[in-house]
């Protein structure tokens, strides 16, 4: 689960840094289609918005997946 947590987590954190910077200065043009917030036609106008709320919900799964502790096997 930890592993789950962690994959997931750096990869909203990812797209959510990804969807800022791309909106903000527009400098991935190339990135455009792979970036979440851009797919989702609901999203058009709150870009920054959106890719703020992916950076924190990343940053939350990877701060959870942090604090598990390992479980004996």
């Amino acid at each position: 689960m930890k592993a789950i947590l962690e994959v997931v987590g750096a990869l909203f954190l990812i797209q959510g840094i990804g969807g800022v910077v791309n909106t903000v200065l527009g400098w991935w043009g190339w990135a455009h289609n792979f970036l979440i917030i851009n797919r989702l036609p609901f999203l058009d106008g709150y870009e920054v918005f959106a890719g703020i709320g992916l950076g924190v919900l990343g940053f939350a799964l990877l701060a959870a997946a942090g604090s598990m502790k390992k479980q004996a096997s």
